[in-house]
């Protein structure tokens, strides 16, 4: 940029950039002065207060930045933008039925908007008073908008003839991984084994073989992002708009496409709309259905996907054996720590999950749990709580419970090799509910923190379950919340046990299924293979019996 060009830029943007550069480095207090001082010069500027609202919501301050979209809407009421954070300030707040009741708002003001339809979806995981109907209508309802906006529908794209195998590089499955995750995230964190797995040095020796591309549509270029793009053939579409990259999958001859986002940020579902692949699934980054009838599948397990959950899914739903993911642990997780308890002579409980996922309900059990286990604490841990009005509101929830402030601490946002230190604090793990921990589940596990969880109906609250049932771990499984509260007092009764299952549990995953990279790529594969060719004998017989049926 030249001098010209930057002496052109507005000086609020200057000032927001240095803050943004603070975000980056955890300076909070430097984050907050920058905005406050922005938002007090500019306070006449929407565009100005829309952008400093947007970062002081993605560092958590949710209700600086709710201060920032009011004015804003006051100042321009038709920009629908500000009423669309102030959805995601209630949702992150964990005021569900406030941003349901916003972003239906907007619906009927921007029915075409992605972002609003997308939003909607999300939230309704999150919203325990949500009932499983009204989420499936709503993911249906986006399922029919998006094949709309590609056009209209259409038919399914003919299957490409494969070659046998060990006569040419075309012979196996041409798989295309769809995401804008392919960085450090949860979900190419969960991801990068698995493709490296599917290109491995034993691949010729294997049953199926996988050609593998990764379609990255995100913004966020890291370590992960580098070795998955040396693993396959790697494309970079966070430029092509969804004909363009429709275009391309085409153009590559992908047999299965792979949705890894579903509804979450950064989504392109809306490619699978246009029906680019001959069969098209989702996986790994969604924990619903899609809403969209040209996902064939979507790939759960047995403990994800209990008897009559197909009620909840458009798609075909394909139980994978052993479980839905492994994982692998960063290379910067350190050593598993003495348990806090030993020195400390209490019990800590903790959970360093989105604060998005309490609700009254998880704060009657929390509360109970404390209770029953007497000068216990509890760590929350999450990057909202910076945030002092939700610090109050959540200390609040507990005093009407009977629990003093002082035994809750909360735990900003850090850098993700200090947060796993912080587990050094924790004894016990609790699980919230309905939409329970996935990553976060797993990682305070690997560092030997028992977790206790509470299933339901729906897939999104079935996560922890499944790890548990994976590594043998089902008795820190609760039936009911009474259970919930029994399983915690047992734990924090038995430190001795305690202290086996901290010092064990890293060696009981690495010999679960949890942690099988190679074991889990076969099975995808092999669960790839079969749904490609049972969907092609369909489209065969279909065929067969349009023919007959026009002689």
């Amino acid at each position: 940029m030249n001098q010209s060009s930057i002496s052109s830029v507005a000086p609020w943007k200057r000032k927001l950039a240095v803050a943004s550069a603070q975000a980056q480095v955890a300076d909070f207090d430097g984050v907050q002065n920058i905005c406050a001082q922005m938002a007090h010069d500019h306070g006449d500027d929407p565009t100005a207060l829309l952008e400093i609202g947007a970062l002081l919501l993605n560092a958590g301050f949710i209700s600086s930045s709710r201060h920032c979209f009011e004015r804003a809407m006051a100042l321009r009421p038709a920009d629908f933008r500000a009423k669309l954070n102030l959805a995601n300030c209630a949702r992150d707040f964990g005021h569900h039925k406030l941003a349901s009741d916003l972003y239906l708002e907007l619906l009927t003001q921007q029915p075409d908007n992605p972002m609003v339809r997308r939003n909607i979806l999300i939230n309704q995981q999150y919203n325990p008073a949500a009932a499983d109907t009204e989420r499936l209508t709503l993911a249906k309802a986006w399922g029919e908008w998006a094949i709309a906006q590609a056009g209209g529908s259409s038919g399914r794209p003919s299957f490409r003839q494969l070659g046998q195998f060990g006569t040419n590089g075309n012979a196996g499955l041409r798989v295309g991984y769809v995401s804008a995750d392919f960085c450090q995230h949860t979900v190419g964190l969960f991801v990068k084994n698995v493709l490296k797995a599917h290109m491995g040095h034993d691949r010729v020796n294997r049953l199926h073989l996988i050609e593998v591309f990764a379609y990255s549509s995100g913004q966020v270029v890291d370590w992960v992002t580098h070795e998955i793009s040396s693993t396959c053939k790697f494309r970079d579409v966070s430029g092509l708009n969804d004909a363009a990259l429709a275009s391309l999958i085409r153009q590559d001859q992908i047999d299965v496409l792979v949705d890894l986002s579903g509804h979450t940020a950064g989504s392109r579902l809306t490619v699978f709309a246009q029906r680019p692949a001959p069969v098209q699934i989702s996986w790994l980054g969604y924990f619903a259905t899609t809403g969209l009838r040209y996902i064939d599948a979507v790939f759960l397990d047995g403990c994800h996907a209990p008897q009559l959950i197909e009620e909840q899914f458009v798609e075909e739903i394909v139980r994978l054996e052993g479980g839905r993911l492994c994982y692998q642990p960063v290379p910067w997780a350190p050593e598993v720590s003495p348990l806090p308890s030993l020195q400390s002579r209490f019990i800590t409980f903790g959970s360093f999950n989105n604060t998005s996922k309490l609700n009254s309900e998880v704060f009657d059990v929390w509360a109970k749990v404390l209770q029953a286990v007497p000068n216990a604490r509890l760590v929350l841990k999450w990057r909202t709580l910076v945030d002092e009005p939700l610090c109050h509101s959540i200390q609040k929830a507990f005093e009407e419970r009977g629990v003093s402030a002082s035994r809750i601490e909360l735990r900003p946002a850090s850098f993700h090799v200090d947060m796993l230190k912080e587990y050094a604090d924790i004894d016990i793990a609790l699980d919230p509910f309905p939409f329970t921990g996935g990553l976060t589940s797993c990682e305070a596990l690997w560092m030997g923190v028992p977790v206790i969880t509470l299933p339901q109906g729906n897939a999104v609250s079935r996560q922890t379950f499944a790890f548990l049932s994976s590594i043998g771990k089902t008795h820190w499984v609760a039936k009911d919340e009474h259970d919930y509260v029994r399983i915690a007092k047992s734990l924090a009764a038995d430190l001795t046990e305690l202290a086996i299952n901290r010092a064990t549990l890293r060696q009981t995953m690495h010999k679960s299924p949890l942690m099988d990279v190679h074991g889990f790529t076969e099975k995808l594969e092999q669960a790839f293979y079969q749904l490609h060719k049972k969907i092609k004998i369909q489209e065969l017989q279909n065929l067969t019996n349009l023919k007959q049926s026009c002689t």
